[in-house]
């Protein structure tokens, strides 16, 4: 990740009439930026764990003067979000914040000495009719002139733009490297150039997998870091069961050659993601740069599985939170290439912090089936039914669910990781041989079963053909089954590879009427799956980026979405989504 993270820009407005008016506002309403700054940094981080920074205007906004001088301080300051606060009237148009390609929230401070809220209500009808899209923040409750209160849903509201707008920002300029092409025709794995540029403002980088080749062959690696590493992984990555038939098993000489292969593969992935300057010394200072890649996916299947180890290893390691350097930030990298699964990846990973399980939406198991098969019958949170989450490896170790907060099985932000939950997640995993049948070039498949009792929130990004992106996603708790249960059901499928149990909410209406409506109206074969439910903060990213949501079970009390929104509606909040980003069109 890069380190010049962009900021948050508040903008303290205010009433312009001097000789009294301004002069008693002055104060109020620049305590207000600097109370607001001070929430934000204290309670949003960045991807590397810092706090996030807020950069405040010099003066009070009164006049277009003054926000030119605002706007020209945040460009020099690489402001990516706007937040305008005020407790009183002032002139809409001539205050605002113009750029058109940030995020915008306007605090209208509720309290009936001064016209906040009649600002607010003015300045978001003036950015309705300038067709710039502004996230209204106004308390429930009336407050005293001088309260130094944030009111709790105002904070709420501040926290949840902010995260959003600060993902948008933070994809902003980066790129997506695709390691390879389309994977056993898989839609997502066709990269759409356009959609990451219209709706992300990213850049497509590319390379073929011949690239690992050629950096295998002429040493393209830290060797010093390739030793450590290797070390690393055999101490601490249990190798689980063979399970191919005798026929198909290779020797152990050949599965050390494959460990060193997949070993090589992580270090390579990472470098040709963000650089080395490590190759640089070596005499490679064009690899050394990297694709300043935010994301990235590898193709895998099946030129290179072929003939070469699988990418689970890779992505696993990678995806993880932790590796032989230590604890650190994820590398989001998608199976398959999926791109649209990775973009999907990185909203859930830029929005908590946290490591992503990208998982195969693969099976519905309704209690009736599991009862004819297992003869136990589903209860509490799986009455229902289950989805059965699995993939061949490459979701994250943290993934297992081992680390723990008040008791209770979480996924945590690196920095909030301990050695100790490292060091659980990975005797809580077996590193199995791949299936020859699948992978020719043999590999590693991650086996874990993720822990019961997290709430998760599954998601997806899909493209349609004249709509463009559309974000759907699902909020519910990963569950435990009996382990023979989950023995009977696993070795159905392929039991080396990671396993997710899933049960949804349903709230009885439209897609979640059952857990067989929710898998039966899925758009995609793979789902990103992330700690919490983040549902609403989904909800609000899209709204920014001009994507609509077409399946969601977050309560509407939770949607926050552009003010604009509700004049395109307000029966159907679902239809005046999808007519509000078709009519403001993608955010760059």
């Amino acid at each position: 990740m890069a380190t010049h993270y962009p900021k948050i820009g508040i903008r303290p407005t205010i009433d312009g009439r001097r000789r009294g008016v301004r002069e008693s506002l002055e104060e109020q309403t620049m305590g207000l930026a600097e109370r607001v700054a001070a929430f934000l940094q204290a309670s949003l981080r960045y991807p590397d764990g810092t706090p996030v920074e807020c950069v405040i205007a010099d003066t009070t906004i009164g006049g277009v003067q003054e926000a030119a001088a605002a706007q020209a301080k945040f460009a020099a300051a690489n402001v990516g979000v706007s937040i305008t606060v005020t407790p009183c009237w002032c002139y809409g148009s001539e205050t605002m914040d113009m750029n058109p390609s940030i995020p915008h929230a306007v605090w209208g401070f509720n309290g009936t000495e001064r016209p906040g809220a009649v600002y607010l209500a003015a300045v978001l009808s003036a950015y309705a009719q300038k067709g710039i899209p502004a996230f209204g923040i106004y308390g429930e409750d009336v407050q005293d002139s001088g309260s130094e209160e944030i009111p709790q849903d105002v904070a709420v509201k501040l926290l949840r733009f902010a995260k959003a707008a600060l993902a948008a920002a933070l994809m902003k300029g980066r790129s997506y490297l695709s390691m390879g092409s389309v994977s056993m025709g898989i839609a997502g794995s066709i990269v759409n150039e356009q959609m990451f540029q219209d709706y992300l403002g990213m850049r497509n980088e590319y390379i073929d997998m011949s690239e690992f080749v050629r950096r295998f062959e002429e040493g393209i690696y830290d060797q010093e870091e390739y030793a450590r590493a290797l070390a690393w992984t055999k101490e601490n990555c249990k190798v689980g069961a063979d399970n191919n038939p005798p026929q198909l098993q290779v020797s152990e000489e050949d599965k050390e050659r494959q460990w060193e292969t997949v070993v090589k593969m992580t270090l390579i992935a990472r470098d040709l993601m963000v650089g080395n300057p490590v190759l640089a010394e070596m005499g490679f200072a064009e690899e050394a740069q990297g694709h300043n890649a935010l994301l990235s996916g590898f193709q895998g299947q099946r030129q290179w599985t072929d003939h070469f180890p699988n990418g689970d290893f890779m992505e696993t390691i990678l995806n993880s939170s932790f590796d032989w350097n230590g604890r650190r930030a994820p590398y989001i990298v998608a199976t398959e290439n999926d791109s649209l699964n990775g973009v999907t990846m990185l909203f859930n990973y830029l929005l908590t912090g946290t490591a992503q399980i990208f998982a195969d939406v693969r099976t519905y198991w309704s209690p009736a089936a599991v009862k004819r098969v297992t003869g136990y019958e589903l209860e509490g949170r799986a009455a229902g039914g289950l989805l059965h989450l699995i993939n061949s490896g490459s979701a994250a170790l943290d993934g297992t669910g081992v680390q723990q907060k008040d008791g209770e099985p979480v996924i945590k932000p690196f920095w909030e990781t301990t050695d100790e939950e490292v060091k659980a997640a990975l005797e809580a995993t077996l590193f199995r041989p791949a299936s020859q049948e699948y992978f020719r070039g043999g590999g590693f498949s991650t086996d874990f079963l993720t822990k019961g009792g997290m709430p998760v929130t599954m998601a997806r990004l899909n493209l349609v053909k004249g709509l463009g992106p559309v974000l759907q996603l699902v909020e519910g708790y990963t569950v435990d089954v009996p382990e023979e249960v989950h023995r009977t059901l696993d070795e159905r499928t392929d039991p080396t590879w990671p396993t997710t149990w899933f049960a949804p909410v349903l709230t009885g209406t439209g897609s979640f009427k059952s857990v067989y409506d929710v898998m039966n109206n899925w758009g995609a074969n793979h789902g990103a799956i992330s700690y919490g439910h983040i549902g609403a903060d989904l909800i609000t990213l899209a709204s920014i980026l001009r994507i609509p949501v077409s399946m969601h079970n977050v309560p509407e009390a939770d949607v926050f979405r552009p003010r604009v929104w509700s004049l395109f509606g307000t029966e159907s909040l679902e239809d005046a989504d999808f007519r509000a980003c078709r009519n403001f069109g993608p955010l760059y």
